[in-house]
């Protein structure tokens, strides 16, 4: 009876040591795929790459359009909660520049969405943004110096660019010259794959 009780909790423990992991993309219209065709934005190119390199992680995509920092920071425990991500994706930011936000607001907001994915002990992943001068060249440099300031105090990786190695062509963006267009979503997954993996156990063998 104790031998057979014994069996059937290691097996247990060995099925919960191999059980698939959940990665959260936690974003704005950057990941959500806003005005690309279903399944065409890099969060799905990311899924597939996942099965294909043979990696146990489901993706879970808490992405919004138009989601500011501050959105985020509201509703970032729920989704910690309801999700109990291993991985956790932050790409926020870009709205808050779009509309010259405080840079302090923003940066405070970042740092308390990465605290709360760590106090559930997911590791995190800062994805960085650029923006046009519009507000001024000081504006600017400070905006994009936040995403640097939060990974290093929080001690999260980080992207420092999203759109590196495209931003200023503009036939991979859409009409509105914002948004990444289809053919640019393999770019920025290549862009974010090369900080995420790191980040990613090796499927166990």
């Amino acid at each position: 009876m104790f031998l057979r009780f014994f069996l059937l909790f290691s097996c247990c423990v060995a099925l919960q040591a191999h059980a698939t992991q959940t990665i959260v993309i936690f974003g704005d219209s950057l990941s959500a795929g806003y005005g690309l065709p279903q399944g065409a934005g890099w969060v799905t190119l990311l899924e597939q790459r996942l099965r294909r390199e043979k990696l146990d992680y489901d993706v879970v995509n808490a992405s919004i359009s138009g989601e500011t920092t501050f959105g985020g920071r509201n509703r970032i425990e729920a989704v910690l909660r309801d999700h109990k991500p291993a991985v956790v994706v932050v790409e926020l930011g870009a709205n808050d520049g779009l509309r010259g936000n405080a840079v302090e607001s923003t940066r405070a907001n970042l740092v308390a969405i990465v605290a709360a994915a760590h106090k559930s002990r997911a590791k995190v992943l800062v994805v960085g943004m650029r923006i046009p001068p519009n507000y001024g060249p000081v504006y600017t440099r400070r905006f994009e110096a936040v995403f640097a300031e939060v990974a290093r105090q929080q001690n999260a990786s980080l992207v420092p660019f999203m759109l590196e190695g495209f931003a200023e062509r503009r036939e991979l963006f859409q009409a509105d010259g914002i948004h990444p267009n289809e053919q640019a979503q393999a770019r920025i997954l290549d862009t974010i794959y090369k900080r995420l993996r790191g980040l990613l156990s090796p499927r166990p063998r």
